[in-house]
């Protein structure tokens, strides 16, 4: 089944289990009736349906976001990789995993993969944008990875066949001649939360290495994640202006620090595309409305005006999750008043001395010998 989306960019075409284009903003229109005066009216309803990762991806899809992005956290800033060196690369590559008789059907689809030119060769770039922690990431970093490097030897092997490039029993065995090479692959992980990941970063993190004798651990293979989350994102080197102002403008928006969005961005236009990228990676309405509407006047968009209510925004968050914490403190507050009548009643019930019953408490709840005597007052 196929349809069309009018997007904010573009119109794409999207197939069951196969997404051509990732674009931003799509807006599906929904007919609604209504009754005015006995006549029935039809209206047009736009609806807005942003998905974070569609709009992410389409912000790290453009060649000089994406190499940045990979120079300011991979290589300290140094212009390793270039926007001209960068060529699309088909995103699906799912597989097939065969085992002698046994056969799985693999899917992995990275939210973007490029191919890096060095003359003749190539490195693959994939990168994945990751809106929560996620504790088997590292695992997920690695079947992708080996996705990657079988859906390269399946191409290769399906060309050396048809090319009848295969002579030697072990090249017609594998499918690959001696001097066949894969491509190394090089994955990304963008995480987007406003915590700190607490998760594993490696495979190793994931194993239960504690159960492994010391003359084994040596032999056990790793795989290490390449991460980069928000909150400690002001360690690296970054050139391109976008990406620098997006990692910036997340972290400000997370510390509470609208100060520096003031200081650097209150008398500044960003392009509304960067917008909308902080907005659905910050989960902010408030920058997400002023993104949208701003590409339909020009493009660019005012963060002095945004600031106020954004800050507002900040703050009625600020005291959504004050209340949230004072419910939990006196819900435990309460629970441990009710604990401490309970033990005072029993040795009330039992006939012990009111002294009995303070020692127990100020030792059991850390009370003051006041604290103490005035609790068990109330109940003998």
């Amino acid at each position: 089944m196929a349809y069309k989306r009018q997007s904010f960019h573009t119109v794409y075409v999207c197939r069951q289990n196969n997404v051509f284009i990732n674009t931003g903003n799509s807006m599906h229109f929904r007919r609604s009736e209504r009754f005015s005066k006995g006549k029935k009216v039809k209206t047009t309803t736009a609806k807005s349906k942003l998905k974070p990762d569609i709009v992410l991806k389409n912000f790290w899809r453009d060649n000089a976001r994406f190499a940045d992005l990979f120079n300011g956290t991979l290589f300290h800033g140094d212009q390793i990789l270039t926007p001209y060196m960068l060529l699309e690369s088909d995103t699906d590559v799912s597989s097939v995993l065969k085992f002698n008789s046994y056969a799985e059907t693999l899917r992995h689809i990275p939210d973007v993969v490029k191919k890096s030119a060095y003359g003749i060769d190539f490195v693959i770039l994939s990168l994945e944008n990751q809106m929560k922690v996620h504790y088997a990431m590292p695992l997920r970093h690695m079947a992708g990875d080996a996705l990657i490097y079988m859906k390269e030897y399946s191409d290769t092997v399906r060309k050396n066949k048809k090319d009848r490039l295969l002579h030697t029993a072990s090249e017609i065995l594998s499918g690959l001649r001696k001097e066949d090479r894969l491509h190394a692959v090089i994955s990304l992980c963008v995480y987007y939360g406003e915590t700190d990941w607490d998760g594993p970063r490696s495979l190793l993190d994931m194993i239960q290495t504690e159960c492994i004798p010391i003359q084994l651990k040596s032999y056990v293979n790793d795989y290490r994640m390449h991460l980069v989350q928000i909150n400690d994102s002001d360690v690296y080197r970054f050139q391109n202006t976008e990406v620098e102002d997006f990692f910036t403008i997340m972290r400000s928006i997370y510390r509470r620090d609208y100060h520096t969005i003031e200081e650097v961005y209150g008398t500044n236009e960003i392009s509304a595309e960067l917008g909308l990228a902080i907005g659905v990676a910050a989960k902010s309405g408030i920058l997400i409305r002023k993104a949208l509407k701003t590409n339909d006047n020009g493009g660019v968009m005012n963060m002095c005006t945004a600031l106020k209510e954004l800050m507002n925004e900040g703050i009625e968050q600020g005291k959504r999750e004050g209340i949230e914490q004072g419910k939990r403190e006196g819900i435990e507050q309460g629970k441990r008043e009710g604990l401490i009548e309970g033990i005072i009643k029993t040795y009330r019930e039992f006939g012990l001395p009111q002294g009995t019953a303070v020692e127990k408490i100020q030792t059991e709840y850390g009370l003051t010998l006041a604290e103490a005597q005035k609790q068990v007052a109330m109940y003998y």
